[in-house]
């Protein structure tokens, strides 16, 4: 009998160590972060980074503030540490400040931090200054469920300089339970002769905003707000701006550039375009929350995700915060493609082409990338593969603030969103919506060129001076397009028009 229970013991023990539910209960109740799946078997998984041996070293990452990012990032290094005995300073940097917090030591040849994160557009200026992704990395069980298009932003000429962490672009967020409520679509029928429907283009978009703005259309005691909008000059507004554009601009009958005119280099963000969508902003101040025009990313995100507003636009954070359990607005909302546009310019001709326009925005998003001159480069690889493990990422992308948000297969099926919660159809809904933005014939993508940060902030503090009243959205655009004039001077144009090619070709689907 001795023998007989030393045997089914030691195979109950086998079992356990191959069993990811064993995984999960060993893990997850140190690590309630992953208590929904807990430890996922793999290269990167909690059991495997507690073999790792990192006492004595210590591990320093510049990352965005909290919570965007920032909060995900700070979670992973307090539990990478506990796993491996490694120090993990991290240090939190404001988005307006990111790009310069890396690039001025790169450019000066030190590397104060082993990880910098950053967005997925810096690369052509950064990735002289990172190393490339191992290939034992490139080659894991969870990187080959990246989807390809994710794994070409993360690299430039087949080479992979950084580490995918998150998937981005921006849609429609609505409140269901007003846009589809039979109630609310008699009254607004009755008081202004239209349809109230998810809106097909910015001007409607922008008259029922202005409709539901200032009262208590919910019934919670409280004012609720026709939109929240990132719109603050430092926090990623460029983003937003590009995606009211997007329609007004992006024609598809005039391929060959959205930012510049590929052959000539010219700027086109003071086309009349450019200057529709920055019109119809400026009058979006007007049905913004109070201190709305100061709205950062954080901002949005609690804002739309706490049911304070009718719409938002911008990345999944609100999206995914509106669906969290412990939101009043839960299973009450709804995805969508951008808004399009009656007319789009077409800069061949010189006027508007009449007629529907649409164009997705591909913002890509946050990126990561491991410095050349890091002496911690094997650790540093390691912190971030455990961030994107399988069970990490599950929770992570659940939760809004977070800003982790899909970039591997398996986020676009609707059953990885109903098993934590989200009503079926909403689910469906929402990965139909990132569906349709991949299979878009007429799309833009960001910049990626050099000088990036220097267009990008050309472009934000010329719109934030007209949606302060302080420049007609002509003259500002004007003013805009001359820095932008100036930034290529300095960089040179044909720089610039080498890397601008690679984005102009897959936005022209030529790639």
């Amino acid at each position: 009998m001795k023998t007989i229970k030393t045997c089914v013991t030691a195979l109950i023990s086998a079992l356990l160590v191959f069993s990811p539910v064993a995984y999960a209960d060993k893990w997850s109740d140190q690590f309630p972060h992953i208590k929904a799946t807990g430890d996922i078997p793999g290269e990167c998984s909690y059991e495997s980074m507690s073999k790792k041996n990192y006492k004595g070293k210590t591990l320093k990452i510049n990352t965005h503030a909290v919570p965007v990012m920032g909060e995900p990032t700070a979670l992973h290094a307090e539990q990478f540490a506990k796993l491996t005995g490694a120090k993990v300073d991290v240090t939190h940097t404001p988005a307006g400040d990111l790009y310069a917090k890396a690039m001025v030591p790169f450019q000066a040849g030190q590397a104060p931090y082993d990880i910098v994160f950053g967005f997925s557009n810096f690369i052509n200026d950064w990735k002289r200054y990172l190393e490339p992704v191992p290939k034992k990395y490139v080659e894991m069980k969870q990187m080959q469920d990246v989807t390809p298009s994710h794994i070409g932003i993360a690299s430039w000429d087949g080479v992979m300089y950084q580490f995918p962490v998150d998937g981005d672009r921006h849609y429609l967020k609505y409140r269901k339970d007003v846009i589809d409520n039979p109630k609310y679509q008699k009254k607004y029928k009755a008081d202004t002769g239209k349809e109230l429907r998810v809106p097909q283009t910015w001007k409607e978009y922008g008259e029922m905003a202005a409709y539901f703005n200032g009262w208590d259309w919910d019934g919670d005691g409280e004012k609720e707000y026709g939109s929240a909008e990132v719109m603050k000059k430092d926090d990623l507004m460029y983003a937003a701006f590009y995606s009211r554009s997007a329609a007004y601009s992006k024609n598809p009958k005039t391929p060959g550039g959205f930012f510049f005119d590929l052959k000539t280099m010219k700027p086109l963000i003071n086309n009349p375009g450019f200057v529709e969508a920055l019109t119809d902003w400026v009058a979006a101040t007007k049905y913004v929350p109070p201190g709305g025009i100061n709205f950062g990313l954080g901002d949005e995100i609690g804002s739309f995700g706490g049911g304070q507003t009718l719409f938002s636009f911008s990345w999944d954070d609100a999206f995914v915060a509106a669906m969290q359990p412990d939101s009043p607005i839960n299973n009450k909302v709804g995805a969508a493609q951008l808004p399009g546009a009656m007319k789009v310019w077409n800069r061949t001709t010189n006027s508007w082409d009449e007629g529907f326009n649409q164009a997705p925005f591909f913002v890509w998003g946050w990126a990561v990338g491991v410095a050349k001159k890091s002496k911690e480069k094997e650790m540093a690889f390691d912190y971030l593969c455990f961030f994107a493990n399988e069970a990490n990422h599950q929770a992570d992308i659940g939760i809004g603030r977070f800003g982790v948000n899909p970039f591997r297969n398996d986020d676009f099926k609707a059953d990885v969103w109903t098993q934590i919660g989200w009503d079926k159809d909403i689910a469906q809904s929402y990965v139909d919506t990132l569906a349709q933005m991949e299979e878009s014939k007429n799309r833009v993508f960001p910049l990626r060129v050099p000088g990036t940060f220097e267009f990008n902030a050309a472009l934000a503090t010329a719109a934030a001076k007209a949606l302060a009243g302080q420049l007609s959205p002509q003259a500002a655009l004007d003013e805009a397009a001359k820095q932008w004039e100036d930034i290529l001077n300095r960089v040179g144009k044909d720089n610039v028009r080498a890397a601008y090619s690679v984005g102009v070709a897959m936005e022209d689907n030529k790639l």
